[in-house]
């Protein structure tokens, strides 16, 4: 049986836009620590340039197959059923180089598996710094926190980005597109 994740601090970032007829945004950030996580899901290549590129963008099409055909229903052994997550790992450099992005759920067997369409994806524990957006609008809430993080310093984090598997998690507090939260998980250590 997996560990429940440790907590170890917990502290609130703020960025408030300038124009005041904006909303103003919250993004909280604990520092957790989490075991190993197996995932089934499907992948693509990209990075975040060509994600700004409509024409070129491979995100929103994988998530849409993913939903669309009804993928999560043909993943065996799934931990906690309609539980998403959106990796990013096996990282070129850092967020500016290629990336694969794998969206899928969370296993408590690889054995089983019915379809040569997913892929397998072991996460190994490790400590993170989890980002818990305010309610918004999918998919700006998620981007608009991304924005954040990618602006963040090694002083922001407490210890530099891993570069291994960063993630989202969309759950209940998420079923509704027009007020998500979304936690966004990004790797520390070295």
């Amino acid at each position: 049986m997996p560990k429940a994740p440790h907590v170890c601090s917990c502290e609130r970032i703020y960025v408030v836009k300038v124009n005041p007829l904006e909303y103003v945004w919250h993004m909280e950030k604990t520092m957790i620590s989490l075991p190993e996580i197996k995932l089934i899901g499907i992948t693509a290549r990209t990075n975040n340039t060509n994600e700004m590129v409509s024409t070129q963008a491979k995100i929103g099409s994988t998530m849409q197959r993913y939903f669309h055909d009804q993928l999560p229903n043909k993943i065996p052994h799934r931990k906690k059923p309609a539980k998403t997550f959106c990796v990013y790992t096996n990282y070129e450099s850092d967020f500016t180089g290629d990336y694969t992005y794998f969206i899928g759920e969370e296993v408590t067997s690889f054995a089983r598996r019915t379809s040569n369409e997913f892929q397998t994806l072991i996460i190994n524990p490790q400590t993170y710094a989890k980002f818990t957006t305010q309610p918004g609008a999918l998919p700006n809430v998620v981007i608009e926190g991304w924005q954040k993080i990618w602006q963040m310093s090694v002083q922001d984090f407490g210890q530099p980005r891993r570069y291994h598997a960063d993630f989202e998690v969309y759950d209940e507090r998420a079923t509704n597109p027009n007020n998500a939260i979304v936690d966004i998980y990004i790797g520390l250590g070295t």
